[in-house]
């Protein structure tokens, strides 16, 4: 089961952009990948294309980063932890973890 879901606010703690923070713009399950608003932007070029309205030009988009480099940020705590799935009436709970510290 995937720990990150889109729109949680995560913190970068290892890497290039160690430091920064952004909200998940989505992610990729099968290859435990991340798109961050805001993080990890290169500039491509892109060929216009008529045919689909595209013009061209330089484009700054978001790469992805690897779910090892990220870590969620609770802005209630204002700490980054981990997070912990409880069984709770046969269903999953997602809970944040800090150091033996469960917050909901």
């Amino acid at each position: 089961m995937n720990k990150f879901k889109k729109s949680d606010f995560i913190f970068v703690i290892s890497g290039k952009f160690k430091g920064k923070s952004g909200n998940i713009i989505s992610v990729l399950k099968n290859r435990n990948l991340l798109i961050v608003e805001g993080i990890n932007i290169v500039k491509k070029h892109v060929k216009p294309n008529p045919k689909i309205n595209l013009e061209g030009g330089i484009v700054e988009k978001e790469l992805p980063l690897h779910l090892s480099n990220v870590s969620l940020y609770n802005d209630v705590v204002k700490k980054v932890g981990r997070v912990k799935f409880i069984g709770y009436k046969n269903n999953k709970v997602r809970f944040f973890k800090i150091n033996d510290l469960l917050v909901s």
